[in-house]
């Protein structure tokens, strides 16, 4: 049995209580001592009132007063008596009340750090308690959510793991048994799917490094303009080579900005190189950049495939792709635009998303700060 004091001590409902029975007794007291108080000067009023009606009889006054004494203490008694059981009751009504979704929330932390993600508590007031329940179950929510990511991004690294190591096994065994000959075409496609093993553990030391704001940054004053045009020079081939169209839209005297130029670059060719994979040949591809008051606003615009409006919200989530395909040819492993994202914010700026549907194409873009 635990000590009444350690029990206290672990035991919210039994705080509440003690803190109503503190306000209970402090109230009786205060009762009590106001009687105390009170009381004589009454007395005396009311003898004096009867004495003008019955006369100067001094045993009167006496009976008189004490009747009036026991009166008053019984009064009080029976009213302090009733007042503490129904006190305690509502106390305890209370604290049960105050308790009961705070354990229930107790027990729905545990199953969750049990893996139980799907566990949720019920919201059955609009207080502050309320509003707890309801961010834990929002909590719970993300937890469930990025677990279940988590699982697909087990699956998404076995399967890119699975491609390239399979493909240079069987490469390797023919060369051994002799069914392949040692030609340098041979060397070059298993060199290919090696840099292909390569980018996908790049890219997830880059993600991590960026969840956990350790992304290293070397800011410079960097020419807008030219950073624009090194990267449209960079896919003008890539674009040619599918027949798709890139318009260019800048003004020349765009302004200087305080950015590492090779993050930059790195977001414009993430953007510009999604807006060309899901942009089919014949179609057209802009890219405008402008400045909007103390901003630099990048903006891509494709004609192509589109996004689906379930889907837009959820476009900058870690390993979260449109297309459902685990091909890197049809979306890669949903990567890039999440560290686009981290890079842009880290710069003080903001990125989005827009697409009015399937076939209607999309727009990618971003803001960056002016600096004096």
């Amino acid at each position: 049995m635990k000590h009444p004091l350690r029990f206290f001590r672990s035991s919210l409902k039994a705080k509440l209580f003690l803190s109503y029975l503190i306000v209970i007794l402090v109230g009786v007291v205060v009762l009590a001592g106001a009687v105390q108080i009170q009381t004589p000067a009454a007395i005396q009023r009311h003898i004096e009132r009867m004495e003008a009606h019955l006369g100067s009889d001094p045993g009167l006054a006496e009976d008189l007063r004490i009747n009036f004494i026991r009166a008053i203490n019984e009064i009080t008694t029976t009213a302090v008596i009733v007042s503490l059981i129904a006190a305690i009751a509502v106390s305890l009504f209370t604290s049960q009340r105050i308790v009961q979704p705070i354990r229930a929330m107790m027990q729905a932390s545990r199953e969750i750090a049990a893996g139980h993600f799907n566990r949720r508590v019920t919201v059955i007031s609009e207080d502050e308690l309320g509003a707890l329940a309801d961010s834990f179950n929002q909590m719970a929510e993300e937890l469930e959510l990025t677990e279940q990511r988590r699982l697909h991004l087990i699956g998404d690294v076995a399967h890119e793991l699975r491609t390239p190591l399979t493909n240079l096994r069987t490469m390797l065994e023919a060369l051994t048994d002799g069914v392949l000959t040692p030609e340098p075409s041979t060397f070059q496609t298993m060199n290919n799917e090696v840099l292909r093993l390569q980018r996908l553990v790049q890219d997830l030391q880059e993600l991590s490094r960026a969840e956990a704001g350790e992304m290293a940054m070397f800011p410079e004053w960097t020419d807008a303009g030219e950073l624009v045009s090194s990267v449209v020079d960079r896919l003008a081939l890539q674009f040619h080579d599918k027949g798709v169209a890139l318009h260019v839209n800048m003004a020349s005297d765009l302004p200087k900005i305080y950015v590492d130029p090779a993050r930059i670059t790195q977001v414009l060719v993430n953007i510009l190189g999604n807006a060309l994979q899901y942009t089919p040949a014949g179609g057209e591809v802009w890219i405008s950049v402008r400045r909007i008051g103390d901003e630099l606003r990048f903006v891509v615009k494709d004609s192509g495939r589109g996004i689906p409006p379930e889907d837009l919200p959820h476009i900058f989530e870690r390993f979260y792709r449109v297309d459902k395909s685990r091909a890197r040819t049809s979306g890669g492993s949903g990567i890039g635009l999440t560290i686009s994202k981290h890079i842009v914010e880290a710069h003080g700026g903001k990125i989005w998303a827009k697409s009015k549907g399937v076939g209607q194409g999309s727009e990618f873009g971003f803001t960056l700060p002016l600096r004096n």
